[in-house]
């Protein structure tokens, strides 16, 4: 067994390198760390992990994770639903939500167009984009796309897509971080800055 891992270990610490930010060594030192838990904690993790698989449902309206289909942020009748966001992942969803300046709806495209990890258009929730637009009444589509050549290039397709005269389309401002320094801050980023200024 001299420098190998017990098969066990082997193969926790292999299942927890495929979470997305893990290599090998943090693979190594999550795997150590719930060896040292005690068998209810270890149950407790396993137990949770096979609730959120089984009871997680994607919402068939705007294709976000929830435990019910519709999920809350769709039954909600408080809603605007003339105003829909579109962002890239369900995180995005918990991220505007918790700024509690939102009251639209969301539509959740599962990732972006990347041709270099094989994702195309197809891949993306955006047929059931097209049918929202289609079946309800929207004024405005705020596309969230991340500020990164994948994000721009979807929010771009999609723009081209979904253009017509009757909605208006805008894309979320980028710019300084709060309590940034101009001085630390790159080119692109003091360029959208200047771009995305507002009257004062």
């Amino acid at each position: 067994m001299s420098g190998r891992f017990p098969e066990p270990v082997a193969q926790l610490i292999e299942q927890l390198a495929k979470l997305p930010g893990i290599g090998p060594k943090s693979a190594q030192r999550l795997a150590y760390h719930l060896l040292s838990q005690d068998p209810e904690s270890i149950r407790r993790l396993a137990d949770a992990l096979l609730a959120a698989h089984s009871r997680v449902v994607r919402c068939h309206i705007c294709q976000n994770v929830a435990d019910s289909d519709p999920c809350d942020i769709c039954l909600d009748p408080r809603r605007d639903r003339t105003t829909m966001i579109i962002v890239e992942d369900p995180r995005d969803v918990v991220a505007i939500e918790r700024t509690g300046e939102f009251r639209g709806v969301y539509h959740v495209l599962g990732g972006t167009i990347s041709p270099m990890e094989g994702i195309g258009p197809e891949d993306l929730h955006l047929r059931e984009l097209v049918q929202r637009l289609a079946d309800e009444v929207v004024r405005e589509v705020i596309l969230a796309t991340d500020p990164d050549v994948e994000g721009d290039a979807t929010a771009l397709y999609i723009a081209r897509l979904i253009r017509r005269d009757d909605l208006k389309l805008t894309r979320i401002a980028r710019g300084l971080p709060v309590g940034g320094d101009i001085d630390y801050a790159d080119e692109v980023t003091l360029v959208r800055a200047l771009e995305g200024r507002q009257a004062f």
